[in-house]
Formats: structure tokens, C-alpha cells, sequence
């Protein structure tokens, strides 16, 4: 339940006074209460199967909980199946999860033989999340308020046979975990994120209210191990990741190349039509940037290591000129404000909207790198947009009309917002309380205005101005965080930016910081998922194959793809020498969209054959209407898998 607004175990005492609430178990909430006490049953297992086994964290997590083990030998697939037993014996046994406080010396006498327990027991009082937590949610086992352990007790005998220090809560007894959990995987992890830390052993699992529903979330991922981008990208000769070059770092297959410039080439027209300016940019600067910009003090551990450049020796190797540290640069905004300041900017200038596709480097941790949604060079398609405060509504609306527009040409079609609101403690943020008013109502009146689900989180803004961030769902159901039109006072602030007024005065103007793909090879990533490969005919790097039945055909479909290519037509006709049927499924396994067949009645009648990606056919085309057929479903930007999606 949810007592005064915070999560309670249900054992919580309460009186009239409380406001308390239900929270059910298939609720965001209850899943996490769910899955956060199937991690300690996880952990118990562990410990009764190994009792030398020490404990790190156990948080509930996106469908599902992992648990952190420091153990002499790596965990294998049937050590799996034994803590999968013992897991379901605890489970039947209904123990009970009984919240205790205790002080710290009582914690750290309890927990004495578990050194990474007595670690975080330090942490109390920063909300679990103190220097060097990385991202690994501490704040499951301390909070900023008291500290708790959790009993597991026998309800039969009364006896706590295994404890754990705990925020809680907890369902009531293991039981209420029911049948609908499952183990799934072992991975290597560092203590509290840090490779300077330990690595420990983190297992894997997920649990649901149902067993359908677990069945329904392995299909799922079932579903997505077909569609992984990674996959994919081999399977179809679309990109890389060469040893030689580095971990995180892509090369670009001439198909994915095609994929990806018709990417750009579309969102650039659509930009210049709407009001942007291209401007091109360094990929790295001095750092007295960075400096002005503070991103080398909040985001330095972020960034490549610096390159010293202009130092000068003597013939004795001393030192006659101090070199100067050069970075890779992490972002291309500051860079944008330099061209605003270039020159002196009046209110008729307003709104600047500048735009570029920049190349930026992250400096991310290798054990972070996921294929190309996570990667260490990658392109933003960034834009950058100074207004006035009078201009920050009308031309949010703008923007957010302009980046659902744009992804609903690639086919995206649902979305929601999320507007990220600074909360009540004043100390966190910088800015007036008007500032933070004005721009907050802003956002969320564009917000409200589109129509679109938003859902207001407070507390989770930049420490200078709020933001909206738009999430879309792919084919398969998963959420995906998109777009973001973030509002900035700071920067401009930062690097002294002005324009003049209609007043004839100086002010200063608000930045409106606007990724609309966020990252070029992530956003490739989703389509290709989202796709699972057969993009739509506009994307796709082959649009057309002829497929001659016979060799004597051949010339017959060079005349037919020679009208095509004339058009514009990424086609060509197979000449190889396998037979037609292997062509065939070779084209299909390649998810080319349009395959021209032609035999003898072709050939006599002026026609051809489409066969498409679901093996449907359509015979007897007459080659004119079949290139007025392709070229509509590459102008309307057509997903073609079957004969009627052509039609």
C-alpha cells in the first residue's frame, strides 16, 4: 500500500489520520514490490545452494530483477537449475518478509561477514546514491531515513531463516510470487558500476503476476532475438564493428551507407523546409570550450582523454612551449553558440535555428557497448534554436509538431511525452522561480496542445530548465526514447549570448536544445528492429531485383530496370547462375521488396511478375503500371510485404 504518498508493506501500522492507497500487484509499483522480493528469494537460494557466497545488490529492474554475487567460481547453467529448484521450494514455503529497524552498529554486526552490505551501510543519508554508485540502484538497500533489515521467517516455526539489509517493502509472504518468474542469464558486473571495483556475478531473472503473462514476455523476447539489430546488420551486409578500429566504433557497409543517406537526405530537406540552417562544425577544440561550457567539470569522466597539441621542444627535448589540451568533443552545442556570437544578433534575427548532423565521441565504459545504440562515435542530428522568451511556446509547438511529423515518415506512429519538471527543493536548480514557471507552462501547454499522452515528472529536470522528451513504441511493444526538445537559459548565460530588443535594449535568449533522431546509428537501430530488416521501399538499400525465369529473359528485365534506374530506382536483375528458386530466396532472405519475374508469356505480352516479401505473387503486370506502381511506393513511402500493401 501507499501510505501518505510512500510505499508501505502491508504489516505497516496506520491510523485514521493516513491517506492510504491500494497498490496492485500488475500496478508499475507492484511489479517492482514483485520483483524486488523474487531477487531476494534469488539471494536466499544462492546462499542455502552456497553459503560462501556474498551478497551485493538485488533491484528490481525493466521486466524484471538481477541480484550481484561475489562467488570463488562462475556460475553455470546448472548451478541455473539448481537455484531454479531451490528457488520454488522457498517460494511454496510462504516465508514471510518482516520489516526490522536497526542502527547501524546493530546492521553492521548482523551483516558482519558481508562486506559489501557494511559498504553501503556507509551510504546511508545520500539516498543510496553516493559517490562512485554509478547506476547500479543502491538505494534498494539504504535509504536517506532509517535503515532496515529484512527477516525471511518460517511461518510454521516462527524462525527467520535468512535476512537481508533492505529499504523494502516487500510482498507479504513468497508465496504472493507465484509461478510466473523465471531465471534467464549470468553476466559479469562491477561493484556499483566501477571498474575499479570488484567483479561480481549478476544473475538474471524476470517475474510477472501470471504465468500468460511470462509466457507473453518470453515470446517477446523471443521476437526481439529475431529483430537485434546486431544480428541483423551481419545478416543483411549493413555495418560493423572491425577489432582494428576500436569497440564502439562503426563502419558503414555500402547498403547500410544507402539506408542511412536516404535517412539524412530525407530529414535534411524536411529541415530546410522548415525554417533550419546546416552548419558544420570541428570534431574537436581546445579545451578552454569545454571549460566555459562546464562540461569538462560535469561531464569530464564522459570525455575522451585530452590530445596536447602545439608543444615545442629544443634540440634537447626541454620543453621551450607549453602544449595546449585539445578534446574530442562530447556535444556540438557549444560550438553552435560560438556561430551565434559570431556576430551581434537583434530580435528580428529570432528565432536562429541552426541545425547539424555532428559527429561526437563518448568516452563509455566497454562493458556499456550495445551494437550501435551504444557506441563511442556517433552522429546527432542536433539542433540548436535561440528565441526570445516570448518565441520558447510558440516555437516549442513548432518543434514538437516538426519531430512527430518527421518519425511518422519513417513509419513511428506511437508516441508519448514525458515532461520533466524541477520539484520543491530550490537548492537543486538554478533560475528564478519565473524563469521555471513560465518555461514549465510552456512546455506543458505544447504538450497538452498535441494531443499526445504526457505523463509530468517532477524532479527530474536539468538543474537549468526543463525538458519533454517523446517516446514512441515499436512493432513488438517496446518503448524507445526518441526526440527531446530540452529548454536552456544556462549556456546562453555561460557565454554572455545577446540580442537586441525592440526596446533598443540587450537581452538575453533562451536555447532550446532539439535532438530529433537523438543519434543516427541509434535511431537506425530501432527502424531496423522495428522492421526486422524489410524496410519500407523508400529505405530499403535494394528496392528492386529482376529475376529472369530463364537466361534467354534477361535482356527483357535489363530493358525493364534500365526504365527504373532512369527513375531514380535502386534495381538491378540477378544474372547470376543459380537457379530461379534460389534466387528467389535469396532476394527473400535479403528482404528486398520487389521481385521482377519474367518468363516467356512476360516477355510476349510486355509484362512482368511481382512477387513480394510473403511469397504472394501478382502476375501479368504491364511494365508501365508496374513502374508507376514502384515509384508511388517509393514517393509514399510504402511498407510493401504483400501484394495488397502494393495495390
Amino acid at each position: 500500500m501507499r501510505v501518505n504518498g510512500e510505499l508501505k508493506d502491508l504489516a505497516t501500522t496506520v491510523t485514521d489520520a493516513d491517506q492510504v492507497e491500494p497498490v496492485t500487484i500488475d500496478s508499475p509499483d507492484g511489479l517492482s514490490i514483485l520483483r524486488h522480493s523474487a531477487a531476494h528469494v534469488l539471494a536466499q537460494a544462492v546462499q542455502s545452494v552456497n553459503p560462501e557466497a556474498k551478497l551485493g545488490i538485488g533491484p528490481p529492474v525493466t521486466d524484471g530483477f538481477y541480484y550481484d554475487f561475489d562467488v570463488a567460481e562462475a556460475f553455470s547453467t546448472d548451478d541455473l537449475k539448481a537455484l531454479d529448484k531451490e528457488m520454488g521450494r522457498i517460494i511454496r514455503s510462504g516465508q514471510r518478509f518482516v520489516r526490522r529497524v536497526v542502527t547501524d552498529d546493530e546492521a553492521r554486526a548482523e551483516l558482519a561477514g558481508e562486506p559489501y552490505k557494511l559498504e553501503l551501510i556507509g551510504l546511508k543519508g545520500t539516498g543510496g546514491h553516493g559517490k562512485g554508485s554509478g547506476d547500479d540502484h543502491e538505494s534498494v538497500e539504504v535509504g536517506a531515513g532509517e535503515l532496515t533489515i529484512y527477516d525471511n521467517v518460517d511461518p510454521k516455526s516462527g524462525d527467520v531463516v535468512w535476512k537481508d539489509l533492505c529499504r523494502g517493502p516487500h510482498l507479504p509472504n513468497t508465496r504472493m510470487i507465484g509461478n510466473g518468474w523465471a531465471l534467464q542469464r549470468v553476466a559479469g558486473a562491477y561493484w556499483r558500476g566501477s571498474e575499479k571495483n570488484p567483479q561480481l556475478q549478476r544473475i538474471y531473472g524476470t517475474a510477472w503476476p501470471t504465468k500468460d503473462e511470462l509466457r507473453a514476455y518470453q515470446h517477446r523476447l523471443e521476437e526481439a532475438a529475431k529483430r537485434d539489430h546486431r544480428k541483423l546488420g551481419k545478416d543483411l551486409d549493413l555495418f560493423s564493428f572491425p577489432d582494428e578500429i576500436g569497440s564502439g566504433l562503426s563502419v558503414w557497409h555500402p547498403k547500410g551507407g544507402v539506408i542511412r543517406g536516404e535517412m539524412e537526405q530525407h530529414a535534411r530537406r524536411r529541415h530546410i523546409e522548415g525554417g533550419y540552417t546546416y552548419v558544420y562544425t570541428p570534431h574537436i577544440s581546445k579545451e578552454d570550450l569545454f571549460l566555459t561550457s562546464n562540461h569538462l567539470v560535469t561531464y569530464k569522466e564522459g570525455m575522451f582523454p585530452p590530445i596536447v597539441m602545439d608543444e615545442e621542444r629544443d634540440a634537447e627535448g626541454n620543453i621551450t612551449k607549453q602544449g595546449q589540451d585539445y578534446y574530442l568533443k562530447p556535444m556540438n552545442c557549444p560550438m553552435h553558440i560560438l556561430i551565434y556570437k559570431e556576430r551581434g544578433r537583434s530580435y528580428r534575427d529570432l528565432p536562429m535555428r541552426l541545425a547539424e548532423n555532428g559527429t561526437v565521441y563518448r568516452n563509455e565504459l566497454s562493458g556499456a557497448l550495445h551494437g550501435l545504440t551504444r557506441v563511442r562515435g556517433f552522429t546527432q542530428d542536433d539542433s540548436h534554436l535561440f528565441v526570445t522568451p516570448e518565441q520558447l511556446e510558440p516555437e516549442t509547438t513548432r518543434v514538437l509538431d516538426f519531430v512527430v511529423s518527421m518519425l511518422r515518415d519513417f513509419g513511428l506512429e506511437d508516441f508519448e511525452l514525458e515532461l520533466s519538471m524541477r520539484d520543491d527543493e530550490k537548492s537543486k536548480w538554478i533560475g528564478s522561480d519565473e524563469f521555471w514557471e513560465y518555461s514549465t507552462n510552456a512546455l506543458r501547454n505544447v504538450a497538452l496542445a498535441s494531443g499526445l499522452k504526457l505523463t509530468e515528472v517532477p524532479g527530474e529536470a536539468a538543474f537549468y530548465g526543463p525538458k519533454i522528451d517523446l517516446k514512441t513504441r515499436d512493432a513488438i511493444g517496446r518503448t524507445w526514447q526518441l526526440s527531446t526538445v530540452q529548454v536552456d537559459p544556462n549556456l546562453p548565460e555561460r557565454f554572455g549570448l545577446e540580442y537586441t530588443g525592440s526596446d533598443g535594449e540587450r537581452h538575453r535568449p533562451i536555447m532550446i536544445h532539439r535532438a530529433l533522431f537523438g543519434s543516427i546509428e541509434r535511431f537506425f537501430a530501432i527502424l531496423l528492429e522495428h522492421y526486422a530488416g524489410a524496410f519500407p521501399v523508400w529505405l530499403a538499400p535494394v528496392q528492386v531485383v529482376g529475376i529472369p525465369v530463364a537466361e534467354q529473359f534477361s535482356e527483357y528485365l535489363d530493358e525493364i530496370i534500365a526504365k527504373l534506374r532512369a527513375k531514380g530506382v535502386r534495381a538491378e536483375v540477378d544474372h547470376s547462375d543459380d537457379r530461379m528458386q534460389k534466387k528467389i530466396r535469396t532476394h527473400t532472405t535479403q528482404k528486398v521488396p520487389l521481385q521482377l519475374i519474367a518468363g516467356e508469356q512476360d516477355r510476349t505480352g510486355g509484362t512482368v511478375s511481382f512477387r513480394f516479401r510473403d511469397g504472394s505473387q501478382t502476375n501479368g503486370v504491364p511494365v508501365d503500371d508496374a513502374v508507376d506502381l514502384i515509384l508511388a511506393a517509393i514517393s509514399d513511402r510504402k511498407l510493401v510485404n504483400t501484394a495488397e500493401d502494393l495495390a
